[in-house]
């Protein structure tokens, strides 16, 4: 990848609403030469998706999100490919991880509350006949995310006093 496309790329992860040019005039190039590289990333797959990150704790909405290890016996032939698919195909499921360490894929789900999240694991992820066993855990608040600090840092404007 090329020195302007990774510039780019950086930019719109930045802001994702900054416009062609916009990006044109941060980086001294013509606003074509952008509108092609964006366009050739989108065809590449390279950029996938413009997102919004949203704070939900600030939203009326009650949403619970849960991260679940899953340790799988990896298929013949496919190895965790084939698993990772079942289980990315699900509505439920936000992410999903192939990770090293004690377990083998780190799945995020998000369900309305506790107890749909838990449904989906005992009914749907559980009975899959790879896996062997998942650990559940419930995500109480997010502080930071993707770059993103949610909580608004407060200054300690106290006088410091010396002994």
């Amino acid at each position: 990848m090329n020195e302007l496309k990774h510039k780019i790329l950086e930019l719109l992860k930045e802001d994702a609403r900054r416009g062609v040019d916009i990006i044109a005039t941060m980086l001294d190039v013509s606003q074509q030469a952008v509108m092609d590289s964006i366009d050739e990333m989108e065809a590449d797959h390279v950029i996938v998706k413009y997102a919004t990150i949203v704070n939900w704790s600030k939203v009326d909405e009650e949403k619970v999100t849960a991260l679940i290890e899953v340790q799988i016996t990896p298929e013949r032939g496919r190895g965790f490919d084939a698993i990772a698919e079942r289980v990315y195909l699900y509505p439920e499921v936000k992410s999903v991880y192939l990770m090293s360490g004690a377990y083998d894929l780190l799945v995020e789900v998000e369900g309305k509350n506790l107890k749909e999240v838990a449904a989906f694991v005992s009914n749907k992820l559980s009975p899959i006949e790879s896996v062997l066993s998942t650990k559940t855990h419930f995500i109480l608040k997010k502080y930071k995310q993707d770059g993103i600090i949610f909580e608004e840092h407060v200054d300690d404007h106290r006088m410091q006093i010396s002994p």
